[in-house]
Protein backbone atom coordinates (compact mmCIF):
# COMPACT_ATOMS: atom_id res chain seq x y z
CA UNK A 1 0.00 0.00 0.00
CA UNK A 2 1.14 3.60 -0.53
CA UNK A 3 2.29 5.66 2.46
CA UNK A 4 2.05 9.32 3.45
CA UNK A 5 5.17 10.37 1.54
CA UNK A 6 4.52 8.46 -1.65
CA UNK A 7 3.61 10.62 -4.68
CA UNK A 8 0.02 10.70 -5.91
CA UNK A 9 -0.73 11.09 -9.62
CA UNK A 10 -4.19 12.17 -10.80
CA UNK A 11 -4.66 12.74 -14.53
CA UNK A 12 -1.59 14.71 -15.65
CA UNK A 13 -0.65 16.05 -12.22
CA UNK A 14 1.58 14.52 -9.54
CA UNK A 15 1.68 15.54 -5.87
CA UNK A 16 5.05 14.94 -4.22
CA UNK A 17 3.31 13.45 -1.16
CA UNK A 18 -0.18 12.77 0.22
CA UNK A 19 -0.35 15.88 2.46
CA UNK A 20 -2.40 18.95 1.58
CA UNK A 21 -3.40 22.28 3.07
CA UNK A 22 -7.14 22.24 3.66
CA UNK A 23 -8.91 25.40 2.42
CA UNK A 24 -9.28 27.71 5.43
CA UNK A 25 -10.99 31.09 5.32
CA UNK A 26 -8.69 33.91 6.46
CA UNK A 27 -11.12 36.86 6.10
CA UNK A 28 -8.28 39.16 5.13
CA UNK A 29 -9.20 40.73 1.78
CA UNK A 30 -10.89 43.77 0.26
CA UNK A 31 -13.33 43.53 -2.66
CA UNK A 32 -12.24 39.94 -3.31
CA UNK A 33 -8.62 40.80 -4.15
CA UNK A 34 -5.80 38.54 -2.99
CA UNK A 35 -2.94 40.28 -1.22
CA UNK A 36 0.48 39.86 0.37
CA UNK A 37 -0.99 37.99 3.32
CA UNK A 38 -2.35 35.21 1.13
CA UNK A 39 0.90 35.01 -0.81
CA UNK A 40 3.03 34.64 2.33
CA UNK A 41 0.52 32.44 4.16
CA UNK A 42 0.14 29.86 1.38
CA UNK A 43 3.72 30.17 0.11
CA UNK A 44 5.02 29.32 3.59
CA UNK A 45 3.02 26.08 3.66
CA UNK A 46 4.42 25.14 0.24
CA UNK A 47 7.94 25.77 1.52
CA UNK A 48 6.98 23.60 4.49
CA UNK A 49 6.82 20.55 2.26
CA UNK A 50 3.15 19.78 1.58
CA UNK A 51 2.23 18.24 -1.75
CA UNK A 52 -0.90 20.35 -2.28
CA UNK A 53 -2.01 23.81 -1.21
CA UNK A 54 -5.74 24.53 -1.62
CA UNK A 55 -6.55 28.23 -1.40
CA UNK A 56 -9.51 29.07 0.79
CA UNK A 57 -13.16 29.32 -0.28
CA UNK A 58 -13.03 31.72 -3.22
CA UNK A 59 -16.33 33.32 -4.13
CA UNK A 60 -17.71 32.97 -7.65
CA UNK A 61 -19.93 36.02 -7.14
CA UNK A 62 -19.89 38.89 -4.66
CA UNK A 63 -23.09 37.83 -2.87
CA UNK A 64 -21.60 34.34 -2.56
CA UNK A 65 -19.03 35.49 -0.02
CA UNK A 66 -19.33 34.35 3.58
CA UNK A 67 -18.10 37.77 4.71
CA UNK A 68 -17.21 40.98 2.94
CA UNK A 69 -13.56 40.08 3.65
CA UNK A 70 -13.46 36.90 1.52
CA UNK A 71 -11.24 36.41 -1.51
CA UNK A 72 -12.93 36.01 -4.89
CA UNK A 73 -12.72 35.14 -8.56
CA UNK A 74 -15.93 36.75 -9.78
CA UNK A 75 -14.06 39.31 -11.91
CA UNK A 76 -11.19 39.16 -14.37
CA UNK A 77 -9.55 41.88 -12.29
CA UNK A 78 -8.97 39.31 -9.51
CA UNK A 79 -6.74 37.09 -11.65
CA UNK A 80 -3.45 38.99 -11.56
CA UNK A 81 -3.12 39.08 -7.76
CA UNK A 82 -3.78 35.35 -7.54
CA UNK A 83 -1.15 34.64 -10.20
CA UNK A 84 1.43 35.85 -7.66
CA UNK A 85 0.07 33.36 -5.13
CA UNK A 86 0.14 30.37 -7.47
CA UNK A 87 3.66 31.26 -8.62
CA UNK A 88 4.88 31.22 -5.02
CA UNK A 89 3.22 27.88 -4.27
CA UNK A 90 4.72 26.26 -7.36
CA UNK A 91 8.16 27.76 -6.73
CA UNK A 92 8.39 25.67 -3.55
CA UNK A 93 7.33 22.38 -5.12
CA UNK A 94 3.65 22.16 -4.22
CA UNK A 95 0.61 21.98 -6.49
CA UNK A 96 -1.56 25.11 -6.40
CA UNK A 97 -5.24 24.38 -5.84
CA UNK A 98 -8.28 26.54 -5.18
CA UNK A 99 -11.74 25.95 -3.77
CA UNK A 100 -14.46 27.85 -5.64
CA UNK A 101 -17.52 28.53 -3.56
CA UNK A 102 -20.86 30.20 -2.96
CA UNK A 103 -22.03 30.73 0.63
CA UNK A 104 -25.76 30.68 -0.17
CA UNK A 105 -27.92 31.27 2.90
CA UNK A 106 -24.83 31.49 5.14
CA UNK A 107 -23.56 34.62 3.39
CA UNK A 108 -23.33 38.19 4.71
CA UNK A 109 -21.59 37.45 8.00
CA UNK A 110 -19.54 40.03 9.86
CA UNK A 111 -15.79 39.71 10.26
CA UNK A 112 -15.18 37.17 13.05
CA UNK A 113 -12.78 39.50 14.89
CA UNK A 114 -15.18 42.44 15.00
CA UNK A 115 -18.70 41.09 14.79
CA UNK A 116 -18.20 37.67 16.39
CA UNK A 117 -19.54 36.00 13.30
CA UNK A 118 -22.94 37.71 13.55
CA UNK A 119 -24.97 37.68 10.35
CA UNK A 120 -25.38 41.18 8.95
CA UNK A 121 -28.94 41.62 7.79
CA UNK A 122 -29.88 43.19 4.48
CA UNK A 123 -30.00 46.97 4.86
CA UNK A 124 -27.41 47.04 7.62
CA UNK A 125 -24.00 48.51 6.73
CA UNK A 126 -21.93 45.81 5.03
CA UNK A 127 -24.81 43.38 4.66
CA UNK A 128 -26.59 41.91 1.65
CA UNK A 129 -29.42 39.52 0.83
CA UNK A 130 -28.53 35.80 1.02
CA UNK A 131 -30.06 33.28 -1.37
CA UNK A 132 -30.76 29.56 -1.15
CA UNK A 133 -32.76 26.65 -2.50
CA UNK A 134 -35.65 27.50 -0.15
CA UNK A 135 -36.69 30.43 2.03
CA UNK A 136 -35.33 28.78 5.18
CA UNK A 137 -32.87 30.68 7.41
CA UNK A 138 -29.84 28.87 8.81
CA UNK A 139 -30.79 29.75 12.38
CA UNK A 140 -33.00 32.16 14.35
CA UNK A 141 -30.45 34.97 14.05
CA UNK A 142 -30.06 34.62 10.28
CA UNK A 143 -32.10 36.46 7.65
CA UNK A 144 -34.44 34.43 5.49
CA UNK A 145 -32.78 33.75 2.13
CA UNK A 146 -34.56 34.42 -1.13
CA UNK A 147 -35.51 31.18 -2.89
CA UNK A 148 -33.64 30.99 -6.17
CA UNK A 149 -35.60 30.77 -9.40
CA UNK A 150 -34.41 28.35 -12.08
CA UNK A 151 -32.90 31.16 -14.20
CA UNK A 152 -31.06 32.39 -11.09
CA UNK A 153 -29.80 28.85 -10.45
CA UNK A 154 -28.45 28.76 -13.98
CA UNK A 155 -26.76 32.14 -13.48
CA UNK A 156 -24.92 30.83 -10.41
CA UNK A 157 -23.86 27.70 -12.26
CA UNK A 158 -22.48 29.95 -14.99
CA UNK A 159 -20.61 31.85 -12.27
CA UNK A 160 -18.95 28.60 -11.14
CA UNK A 161 -17.96 27.95 -14.74
CA UNK A 162 -16.47 31.44 -15.07
CA UNK A 163 -14.73 31.03 -11.71
CA UNK A 164 -13.09 27.85 -12.99
CA UNK A 165 -11.89 29.65 -16.12
CA UNK A 166 -10.41 32.45 -14.02
CA UNK A 167 -8.80 29.93 -11.66
CA UNK A 168 -7.04 28.37 -14.64
CA UNK A 169 -5.91 31.78 -15.88
CA UNK A 170 -4.56 32.50 -12.38
CA UNK A 171 -2.35 29.40 -12.55
CA UNK A 172 -4.28 26.95 -10.38
CA UNK A 173 -3.95 23.30 -11.39
CA UNK A 174 -6.28 21.65 -8.88
CA UNK A 175 -9.91 22.75 -8.67
CA UNK A 176 -12.25 21.96 -5.81
CA UNK A 177 -15.96 22.78 -5.86
CA UNK A 178 -17.18 23.62 -2.36
CA UNK A 179 -20.31 21.55 -1.77
CA UNK A 180 -20.13 21.26 2.02
CA UNK A 181 -20.71 22.98 5.37
CA UNK A 182 -24.19 24.33 4.75
CA UNK A 183 -23.18 26.61 1.92
CA UNK A 184 -25.18 26.86 -1.29
CA UNK A 185 -24.55 23.49 -2.95
CA UNK A 186 -24.82 21.50 0.29
CA UNK A 187 -28.08 23.29 1.09
CA UNK A 188 -29.51 21.99 -2.19
CA UNK A 189 -28.73 18.31 -1.56
CA UNK A 190 -29.61 18.24 2.14
CA UNK A 191 -33.33 17.61 2.77
CA UNK A 192 -33.09 19.81 5.88
CA UNK A 193 -32.54 22.99 3.85
CA UNK A 194 -34.26 22.15 0.55
CA UNK A 195 -38.06 22.16 0.44
CA UNK A 196 -38.43 22.82 -3.27
CA UNK A 197 -41.09 21.03 -5.29
CA UNK A 198 -39.55 21.53 -8.74
CA UNK A 199 -36.77 19.53 -10.42
CA UNK A 200 -34.24 20.80 -7.87
CA UNK A 201 -36.05 19.52 -4.80
CA UNK A 202 -37.80 16.54 -3.27
CA UNK A 203 -36.24 13.21 -4.20
CA UNK A 204 -32.53 12.39 -4.04
CA UNK A 205 -32.00 12.76 -7.79
CA UNK A 206 -33.55 16.21 -7.78
CA UNK A 207 -31.64 17.45 -4.74
CA UNK A 208 -28.25 16.47 -6.19
CA UNK A 209 -29.11 17.96 -9.59
CA UNK A 210 -27.66 21.41 -8.78
CA UNK A 211 -24.28 19.90 -7.89
CA UNK A 212 -24.14 17.51 -10.85
CA UNK A 213 -25.03 20.28 -13.29
CA UNK A 214 -22.43 22.56 -11.71
CA UNK A 215 -19.82 19.82 -12.07
CA UNK A 216 -20.76 19.31 -15.72
CA UNK A 217 -20.49 22.97 -16.67
CA UNK A 218 -17.23 23.30 -14.74
CA UNK A 219 -15.65 20.14 -16.15
CA UNK A 220 -16.44 21.45 -19.63
CA UNK A 221 -13.98 24.33 -19.20
CA UNK A 222 -11.48 22.67 -16.84
CA UNK A 223 -8.70 20.90 -18.78
CA UNK A 224 -8.85 17.11 -19.02
CA UNK A 225 -5.24 16.93 -17.85
CA UNK A 226 -6.08 18.56 -14.48
CA UNK A 227 -7.98 17.17 -11.47
CA UNK A 228 -11.48 18.31 -10.59
CA UNK A 229 -12.54 17.55 -7.02
CA UNK A 230 -15.55 18.20 -4.79
CA UNK A 231 -15.76 18.77 -1.03
CA UNK A 232 -18.94 17.34 0.49
CA UNK A 233 -20.48 17.16 3.92
CA UNK A 234 -20.67 13.39 4.24
CA UNK A 235 -23.40 13.61 6.88
CA UNK A 236 -25.53 16.31 8.51
CA UNK A 237 -25.19 14.48 11.87
CA UNK A 238 -28.94 14.97 12.36
CA UNK A 239 -31.83 12.51 12.14
CA UNK A 240 -33.62 12.99 8.83
CA UNK A 241 -30.66 14.78 7.28
CA UNK A 242 -28.11 13.82 4.65
CA UNK A 243 -26.39 10.48 5.30
CA UNK A 244 -23.11 8.71 4.57
CA UNK A 245 -25.00 6.20 2.44
CA UNK A 246 -26.31 9.04 0.28
CA UNK A 247 -22.77 10.40 0.05
CA UNK A 248 -21.56 7.11 -1.36
CA UNK A 249 -24.25 7.19 -4.05
CA UNK A 250 -23.53 10.84 -4.79
CA UNK A 251 -19.82 10.02 -5.15
CA UNK A 252 -20.68 7.31 -7.71
CA UNK A 253 -22.53 9.93 -9.76
CA UNK A 254 -19.69 12.45 -9.35
CA UNK A 255 -17.17 9.92 -10.64
CA UNK A 256 -19.23 9.36 -13.78
CA UNK A 257 -19.46 13.15 -14.21
CA UNK A 258 -15.67 13.51 -14.30
CA UNK A 259 -14.81 14.22 -10.68
CA UNK A 260 -11.48 12.70 -9.67
CA UNK A 261 -11.56 12.92 -5.87
CA UNK A 262 -14.10 13.58 -3.13
CA UNK A 263 -12.92 15.64 -0.16
CA UNK A 264 -14.90 14.19 2.76
CA UNK A 265 -15.87 16.66 5.45
CA UNK A 266 -19.19 16.83 7.34
CA UNK A 267 -21.77 19.01 9.07
CA UNK A 268 -22.30 22.74 8.81
CA UNK A 269 -25.83 22.61 7.47
CA UNK A 270 -27.62 22.57 10.81
CA UNK A 271 -26.82 24.88 13.71
CA UNK A 272 -27.67 22.39 16.49
CA UNK A 273 -26.04 19.20 15.18
CA UNK A 274 -24.21 17.02 17.71
CA UNK A 275 -20.89 16.10 16.10
CA UNK A 276 -18.62 13.46 17.70
CA UNK A 277 -15.45 15.50 17.29
CA UNK A 278 -12.16 13.71 17.92
CA UNK A 279 -8.92 12.78 16.14
CA UNK A 280 -9.77 11.55 12.65
CA UNK A 281 -13.51 11.66 13.34
CA UNK A 282 -14.39 12.14 9.66
CA UNK A 283 -12.08 9.43 8.33
CA UNK A 284 -14.84 6.77 8.36
CA UNK A 285 -16.77 8.94 5.88
CA UNK A 286 -13.76 9.02 3.56
CA UNK A 287 -13.32 5.28 3.94
CA UNK A 288 -16.97 4.55 3.15
CA UNK A 289 -16.97 6.80 0.08
CA UNK A 290 -13.62 5.50 -1.18
CA UNK A 291 -14.62 1.86 -1.04
CA UNK A 292 -18.32 2.26 -1.77
CA UNK A 293 -17.94 4.49 -4.82
CA UNK A 294 -14.52 3.39 -6.07
CA UNK A 295 -13.25 6.97 -6.15
CA UNK A 296 -10.21 8.69 -4.67
CA UNK A 297 -10.88 10.53 -1.41
CA UNK A 298 -9.31 13.07 0.91
CA UNK A 299 -9.70 12.81 4.68
CA UNK A 300 -9.88 15.93 6.81
CA UNK A 301 -10.66 16.83 10.41
CA UNK A 302 -8.40 16.78 13.49
CA UNK A 303 -5.61 14.88 11.78
CA UNK A 304 -2.60 16.10 13.73
CA UNK A 305 -0.27 13.16 14.45
CA UNK A 306 2.07 11.89 11.70
CA UNK A 307 1.33 8.30 12.68
CA UNK A 308 -2.43 8.81 12.24
CA UNK A 309 -1.98 10.53 8.88
CA UNK A 310 0.26 7.71 7.68
CA UNK A 311 -2.13 5.03 8.96
CA UNK A 312 -5.01 6.59 7.02
CA UNK A 313 -3.06 6.29 3.77
CA UNK A 314 -1.44 2.89 4.44
CA UNK A 315 -4.76 1.28 5.33
CA UNK A 316 -6.58 2.61 2.29
CA UNK A 317 -8.92 4.88 4.22
CA UNK A 318 -8.08 7.87 2.00
CA UNK A 319 -5.67 8.77 -0.76
CA UNK A 320 -4.83 12.22 0.60
CA UNK A 321 -4.94 13.86 4.02
CA UNK A 322 -5.77 17.55 4.37
CA UNK A 323 -4.60 19.44 7.44
CA UNK A 324 -6.05 22.74 8.59
CA UNK A 325 -5.36 24.24 11.98
CA UNK A 326 -2.36 21.98 12.55
CA UNK A 327 -0.66 23.68 9.59
CA UNK A 328 -1.55 27.07 11.07
CA UNK A 329 0.23 26.05 14.24
CA UNK A 330 3.19 24.55 12.38
CA UNK A 331 3.76 25.42 8.70
CA UNK A 332 6.61 22.88 8.72
CA UNK A 333 4.53 19.98 10.04
CA UNK A 334 5.34 18.01 6.88
CA UNK A 335 9.09 18.28 7.43
CA UNK A 336 8.73 17.21 11.05
CA UNK A 337 6.43 14.33 10.04
CA UNK A 338 9.01 13.11 7.54
CA UNK A 339 11.61 13.04 10.32
CA UNK A 340 9.23 11.16 12.62
CA UNK A 341 8.31 8.62 9.94
CA UNK A 342 11.91 8.30 8.69
CA UNK A 343 11.08 9.44 5.18
CA UNK A 344 13.07 11.74 2.86
CA UNK A 345 12.40 15.32 3.94
CA UNK A 346 10.86 17.61 1.25
CA UNK A 347 12.93 20.51 2.47
CA UNK A 348 13.91 23.68 0.57
CA UNK A 349 17.69 23.74 0.11
CA UNK A 350 17.88 26.92 2.17
CA UNK A 351 16.58 24.99 5.21
CA UNK A 352 18.69 21.84 4.94
CA UNK A 353 21.02 22.83 7.75
CA UNK A 354 18.07 22.61 10.14
CA UNK A 355 16.98 19.14 9.00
Amino acid sequence: MPHLFEPLTIRGLTLRNRIGVSPMCMFSYTDGFSNEFQLVHLGARAAGGVGLVIAEATAVEARGRITAHDVGLWSDTHIEAQQRVTSAIKAYGAVAGVQIAHAGRKASVGHPSTAKGRTIRPGEPGGWQPVGPSALPFNAESPTPIELSIPEIQDIQAAFRSGAERALAAGYEWLEIHAAHGYLIHSFYSPLSNQRTDRYGGCFDNRIRFLLETVATTRAVWPERLPLTVRISGTDWVEGGWTVEESVELARRLKVAGVDLVDCSSGGGVANATIPVGPGYQVPISEAVRHGAGILTAAVGLITAPALADEIIRNGRADLVLLGRELLRDPYWTLHAAQTLRQPIPCPPQYRSAF
